[in-house]
């Protein structure tokens, strides 16, 4: 199993900041090293204007922080850097696109019964989020003129078995 990610615990105002494939991208961006908009926006092929104001929002949040700030050339260089990797979203909040009732173009559904021990429940969790932090590694990485449409995917691991009730 890969090295523990540094992960934070988030308010429902910073889970709707995330709620936005390019913010997810942008945050992506800015795991290892600081960047700058301008830096970003030329890795994901997306405009400088757009990526500031996505980028701005995200500090405004409290999920990206302010590193260092350079001049240069009569400007000021800021440079950015993600807190934390993984976000822990209040009570488990989600995405109210994969919520029952959500009217979609376009969906699918995958499910699967394992019977799991604690540990593998635990490695089970992590290595979906492992999967799919490389795709959002590999939709960074999509040509500007290709057409592409933002999706919503949850993972939701379920016991079977009834919550007990207390007396």
């Amino acid at each position: 199993m890969k090295d523990a990610k540094k992960s934070a615990d988030i308010s429902v105002e910073q889970a709707k900041l995330l709620g936005n494939a390019l913010r997810v991208k942008i945050m992506k961006q800015l795991l290892d090293k600081p960047k700058t908009s301008k830096q970003v926006a030329t890795q994901l092929g997306q405009s400088p204007g757009n990526v500031h104001y996505h980028l701005k929002k995200l500090h405004e949040g409290g999920l990206l922080e302010l590193v260092e700030e350079k001049p240069f050339g009569g400007v000021v260089e800021k440079y950015y850097k993600a807190v934390a990797s993984r976000f822990n979203s209040p009570g488990g909040a989600m995405d109210p696109v994969l919520k029952e009732g959500f009217q979609s173009r376009d969906s699918s559904l995958i499910s699967i019964r394992l019977e799991l021990t604690a540990e593998q429940r635990k490695d089970l969790q992590e290595e979906f989020l492992e999967f799919l932090e490389t795709w959002v590694e590999k939709s960074s990485h999509t040509p500007a003129n290709e057409k592409t449409e933002e999706f919503s995917v949850g993972v939701k691991i379920v016991s079977t078995e009834p919550k007990e009730e207390k007396e």
